[in-house]
């Protein structure tokens, strides 16, 4: 018990960054290898995260709905959330413009073979989005299931969204509040089915070390360094502009709010640390709500609501800074010469499509299609990109998940739902508390 004790001793953060060096060291040792023997780490790694996300999100949702009735209008609220992600998602496709055009990854570049398996993505009109939020089946919305009709028949197929989730559990939850006394007793069930799914969200964070190993090892493993080089000023300009829009335009917002922006990323980085190296806003989402309320101050009923919605529909990696600097990067390397309107056209296209793509699988090559189409680029240049992808990915999904946990920071504190206490304490951790061993609940 003693090792155990000892490595629970050790914060969070810094376990997890010991197994991405080691992961990225088994990879670099064993090369393809490496994918067979530690592939499957990360593979279990990402599946119990995924396991814990719907439940959490669900009871979450309509215990927050319950809870925030009669203390702030969750409409204000709704609509406060959703300014700050136009607002940050325009920021963000101002920073993938400008890096673009400073740094001009697509100058110089010829030959490249584009992906022979890539096809163009059919984008779903604004309409069937918005009816898409609507679950025709809420419990098929739970397993991650849907239907779809071909030749008269119909089928069942893997295609519910967070989306949907969120929408029918806020329903049940506005029912909760409509009923009164007369459910009490369900509106505390949720509740303290709202708090087993935290302390078991808890638990399995704990193995985010051991996943960071395996995913980190079977991408350094399996990738190699030829298919980056190619487009190594590509790869260079997406990182820069990402890590300057977190840094920089986040940590100026948290400022302007009178928050301390390094306790804003100590509190932030474990959701930040499971975003890069599973590459899922989904999977990220527990470790995120986790972060925001345990390590920020958020208030916990908003940050279910919050978060979740963002996770669905706040992406500034993928829905506002890749599309940006890709349009620029097509323009130069097919020698073409982007107009005021279209850098217009592309601002526009990236702000409102993250909201028309809300919940569509596939949220940056959905949003890179939909930018190309809209400023007239040819869509070609996203085939060029298909190879690099998970490496791109990584570092769009942190951006993402960082603004995800930003924005309920700022509405708490413009709100009155925020802990400042609980936000200077600048906790890192986001499983068991430090010190605390399995089985054995902390004081």
């Amino acid at each position: 018990m003693s090792l155990i004790s000892a490595w629970f001793r050790i914060p969070f953060w810094q376990r997890v960054v010991g197994g991405f060096v080691l992961g990225a060291l088994a990879g670099w040792i064993m090369g393809p290898a490496a994918e067979a023997w530690f592939g499957p780490f990360g593979t279990m790694y990402v599946t119990l995260i995924k396991m814990i996300a719907v439940p959490l999100v669900f009871f979450a949702v309509m215990n927050a709905v319950a809870s925030l009735h009669g203390q702030k209008s969750v409409a204000a609220l709704g609509g406060r959330t959703f300014l700050w992600f136009g607002i940050t998602a325009a920021l963000a496709v101002g920073v993938g413009l400008t890096v673009g055009w400073v740094l001009k990854p697509g100058v110089g570049l010829s030959g490249l073979t584009m992906a022979p398996d890539y096809t163009v993505r059919e984008l779903p009109s604004p309409v069937e989005v918005l009816l898409d939020i609507i679950p025709s089946n809420p419990f098929q919305a739970l397993v991650g299931a849907g239907t779809y009709k071909e030749d008269g028949v119909t089928y069942l197929t893997n295609k519910g969204t967070i989306l949907q989730v969120i929408f029918f559990a806020g329903l049940v939850g506005f029912a909760l509040v409509k009923l009164g006394e007369k459910v009490a007793g369900i509106r505390k069930l949720v509740g303290e089915a709202s708090d087993v799914m935290v302390q078991v969200t808890r638990f399995v964070l704990e193995t985010t070390p051991i996943g960071t190993f395996g995913l980190i090892a079977s991408l350094v493993g399996s990738y190699g360094f030829e298919k980056l080089l190619p487009l190594g000023s590509y790869v260079f300009a997406l990182y820069l502009a990402c890590a300057f829009h977190i840094i920089v335009v986040y940590g100026s917002l948290v400022a302007a709010h009178g928050l301390n922006p390094l306790k804003f990323f100590r509190g932030a980085a474990p959701g930040m640390q499971v975003a890069f190296v599973s590459s899922s806003s989904f999977a990220s989402m527990p470790a995120a709500i986790r972060s925001v309320t345990h390590n920020l101050g958020v208030d916990k009923d908003y940050a279910a609501f919050a978060v979740p919605l963002g996770a669905s529909i706040k992406m500034d990696g993928c829905g506002a800074i890749y599309p940006a600097l890709t349009s620029v990067f097509v323009a130069q390397y097919f020698g073409l010469h982007l107009e005021p309107s279209q850098y217009f056209t592309i601002l526009v296209a990236s702000v409102l499509g993250s909201f028309g793509t809300a919940g569509v699988p596939g949220t940056a090559t959905v949003m890179v299609t939909l930018v190309l189409s809209a400023a007239g680029l040819p869509l070609e240049g996203i085939g060029l990109l298909v190879a690099i992808d998970r490496v791109l990915d990584m570092m769009r999904t942190m951006t993402n998940v960082t603004g995800q946990m930003l924005v309920p920071v700022l509405v708490a504190k413009e709100t009155g739902l925020l802990n400042q206490e609980v936000y200077n304490a600048a906790s890192s951790n986001v499983g068991l508390q430090e010190g605390e061993e399995p089985g054995r609940e902390s004081a």
